[in-house]
């Protein structure tokens, strides 16, 4: 066997080991983050992502779930249900909402979901172990703080004020999330709509309603794919830092 092939070796055991103490499955970012430390593998580049995204994809070992989430082939009668499960609307919800969460910890946000939303499950975990939020910070009025506790993610600034207001609307109507953010209208906050790109023309044309107008400039719009591409380069960041402090 030659050099080459024992290196690349190397590192498709270092994936595959970083996803069954995982449980069997991972998002990229967490491979980007957990493959890399694992001891005795060559990387062929100072930055190996390109290489994890190229063992991800070999279907002998790996299968993809959905994208940004990778699972083993060995585990696949294993994983758990939430992820075995054919995507369903209120999954794709959970996932996306779960990935939010995770992008604004990374992003050093203070991070909040709503507490009916806090026993759902992302990549077998609760929403509720992820947030750092447990209560959410009495930001103004009563009625307002009410309001924006069943917004679905909320990242807080350092001074407990919310810096994103952020709805996921896979398949309901974008006029209710758009209507909240009329009412949060006073804080100096962005409003997010994370969707399938497919609704983009759908986000344009309702919030060009005169209604809106108030927050239209500060809404925008984010596909699924653009969220799930923000959480892994986030993650690959946090290796880089890591590993520059490393040296």
């Amino acid at each position: 066997m030659s050099r080459d092939n024992l290196r690349h070796m190397n590192q498709r055991e270092a994936v595959i080991e970083a996803m069954r103490a995982n449980g069997g499955f991972a998002t990229l970012g967490h491979l980007y983050n957990e493959a890399i430390k694992i001891p005795g593998v060559k990387w062929a580049t100072k930055t190996p992502f390109s290489s994890i995204n190229r063992i991800v994809q070999d279907s002998k070992y790996f299968f993809r779930i959905r994208p940004g989430l990778w699972a083993l082939l060995e585990a696949k009668d294993n994983l758990p249900g939430d992820l075995m499960e054919k995507p369903k609307p209120e999954s794709d919800h959970t996932f996306y909402q779960g990935l939010l969460v995770e992008l604004g910890n990374l992003r050093k946000q203070q991070t909040f979901v709503p507490k009916q939303d806090r026993g759902k499950i992302f990549l077998g975990k609760p929403l509720g172990a992820l947030v750092t939020v447990d209560d959410i910070y009495p930001f103004t009025y009563d009625e307002i703080v009410r309001r924006a506790a069943a917004v679905d993610v909320i990242w807080f600034n350092e001074r407990n004020f919310p810096s994103e207001f952020i709805e996921i609307e896979n398949t309901t109507d974008m006029h209710s999330a758009f209507l909240k953010f009329v009412l949060f209208g006073a804080f100096y906050s962005t409003f997010r709509v994370v969707a399938p790109a497919a609704r983009k023309g759908e986000f344009d044309s309702k919030l060009s309603h005169p209604s809106f107008a108030t927050v239209a400039k500060r809404t925008k719009f984010a596909s699924y794919k653009v969220v799930t591409d923000l959480h892994t380069q986030a993650s690959q960041a946090i290796a880089l830092e890591q590993a520059w402090a490393a040296m």
